[in-house]
């Protein structure tokens, strides 16, 4: 595409402007937009934004030596162009697109160089605190189950058809989406079910998208290092149910931030309950063994169905996912049927062992914020014959003040918590641990605790290992079997300590150690 073509065709046009030397300049033809010199290709149109520690401008000569034929830049930028004249005299030549703010128009100019793919496909999108994994999971696992192509973008993977990719982070920057886009479309692809995140939505990641469904799971604290205040992270939420970001929505109205979108919708908006509440369009009527009916309260519909993940939170999160489906046009029988089958949802309760006479049940959970934590561990409560055994940490250089709250959700309802390291980044791990420990401490003395045992496990191995030791060695008490459900990672297998990233999976580690303590348990001496 033409770079003058940029300006006209955009809907962000009247916000971009050309600065190039040479009039035929704006004729430069523009193939592709890169956010990283490290990975343009000839032909791309760069993006020098400004950044928390640097400036994209000071990378152009790098972007240019690549290939990019022109850039997209702040004012700021521009001047730093034109300094580059000594490294990379081209710097100062090259065809400029001028925003003055750059990011807020990335996401419009990216959806016109790749021809705006998305409107060639249903996009669905899914945000909240906790469940948007799964729900996107339950909906793309559905629409396949009715013989769609399908695609799906978020925290664990990225998939186009039945190939996978590894997911850098929940939502791709804006020029990485719309390629995304750009290749499901040419490979087929009928719908794309996506996460979108608060930091997504606040940083125009998925601008030049409009959503055929929004979703909204529920809100609770979280991001905090990165909103000011609980009301900055429901704005960036709410900025989804509007007429540029989505044509329908459907919202769960179980917590009060998901009543008040609800009513600040600005598109047409189904909502449901997980209990009878006034107002609602639809209430789910709870039966047996994870079976429950979807009912419409105004209307005759009703909705039949299982969810097939533990917890009353699953149940929403499926019901979500029918809702979807219904104002997709699904009808009735064709939503019941598709989310019949079961959906493969790496990391959310994921059972790494089942449990029986030979150990204990292992679980690996996502859950990294309070209220998730205290929902798992209450989904599990009651399919436990033992002790329910919790393995967490909190993530460092993040939202501090919920280290505490997590802690304190682990002693609620679990028997025994042990404390460990999620993803310390640059903290001291002990320092966080300690953090997590004095709210488990403090619940436990204020006798609002179910947990007997506050243990601080030091590494993540470790503890893992000495919290599936503690289950086995008990395994013979006559309590019945233990459950271990380690906390906070979930799919993730890495984890990053002092900046550098470790290989770590919950479920290898799991597994290595219930082997170690099975091994021990039947050695020959053990137990006499």
């Amino acid at each position: 595409m033409p770079l003058r073509d940029l300006t006209s065709r955009t809907r962000a046009g009247d916000r971009l402007r050309i600065d190039a030397p040479d009039p035929a300049s704006g004729d430069v033809v523009v193939t592709g937009v890169s956010l990283d010199s490290r990975s343009v290709v000839p032909g791309d149109l760069y993006a020098a934004l400004p950044g928390f520690h640097a400036h994209g401008a000071d990378f152009a000569a790098d972007a240019l030596a690549a290939g990019a034929v022109a850039v997209l830049t702040d004012p700021a930028g521009r001047t730093r162009l034109r300094a580059l004249d000594e490294r990379a005299p081209s710097a100062s030549v090259v065809p400029v697109l001028l925003a003055d703010h750059p990011r807020e128009v990335l996401g419009e100019v990216a959806a016109t160089v790749y021809g705006h793919p998305s409107e060639a496909l249903t996009v669905l999108g899914v945000t909240g605190t906790n469940g948007k994994t799964t729900t996107a999971y339950l909906i793309e696992s559905a629409l396949r189950a009715r013989g769609q192509r399908t695609g799906l973008i978020g925290t664990v993977e990225t998939r186009i058809g039945d190939e996978r990719l590894d997911s850098e982070r929940t939502t791709p920057e804006a020029t990485d989406l719309h390629a995304l886009l750009g290749v499901m479309r040419e490979r087929g692809i009928d719908a794309c079910v996506m996460e979108v995140s608060s930091h997504a939505l606040a940083l125009h990641r998925v601008d030049g998208v409009v959503y055929d469904v929004a979703l909204f799971t529920n809100l609770s604290q979280d991001h905090l290092d990165f909103h000011a205040t609980m009301e900055d992270y429901f704005a960036a939420k709410a900025s989804l149910f509007t007429p540029a970001r989505s044509r329908a929505a459907v919202v769960c109205v179980d917590d009060a931030w998901g009543a008040r979108l609800a009513r600040e919708s600005s598109v047409p908006t189904v909502t449901f309950a997980s209990a009878p509440a006034r107002g609602v369009d639809w209430v789910v009527d709870e039966g047996e063994g994870g079976a429950f009916d979807l009912r419409e309260v105004a209307g005759a519909r009703v909705v039949s169905l299982v969810s097939h993940l533990p917890g009353h939170f699953n149940i929403a999160n499926t019901a979500l996912a029918a809702l979807a489906l219904l104002t997709l046009g699904l009808d009735v029988t064709q939503v019941e049927e598709a989310l019949a089958v079961p959906p493969d949802v790496p990391g959310r309760m994921e059972v790494v062992a089942p449990g029986g006479p030979e150990g204990p049940r292992c679980i690996v959970d996502f859950a990294h914020t309070p209220d998730a934590v205290d929902a798992a561990l209450r989904a599990l409560r009651p399919s436990t014959r033992g002790r329910l055994i919790a393995v967490l940490g909190a993530g460092g250089d993040r939202d501090r003040s919920k280290r505490p709250a997590m802690g304190a959700a682990a002693a609620r309802q679990a028997d025994i918590v042990v404390v460990t390291d999620d993803n310390p980044r640059s903290e001291e791990p002990a320092d966080i641990r300690a953090a997590v420990v004095a709210g488990a401490r403090e619940t436990v003395a204020s006798g609002d605790a179910r947990a007997t045992e506050i243990i601080d496990g030091g590494s993540r191995s470790s503890a893992i290992a000495e919290a599936v030791a503690i289950a086995v060695l008990g395994a013979g008490s006559g309590d019945g079997v233990d459950t271990v459900v380690v906390l906070g990672k979930g799919h993730e297998k890495g984890q990053e300590i002092h900046g550098v990233k470790h290989p770590f999976d919950d479920r290898e580690a799991v597994r290595a150690a219930l082997g170690a303590a099975l091994g021990a348990a039947t050695s020959p001496g053990v137990g006499s």
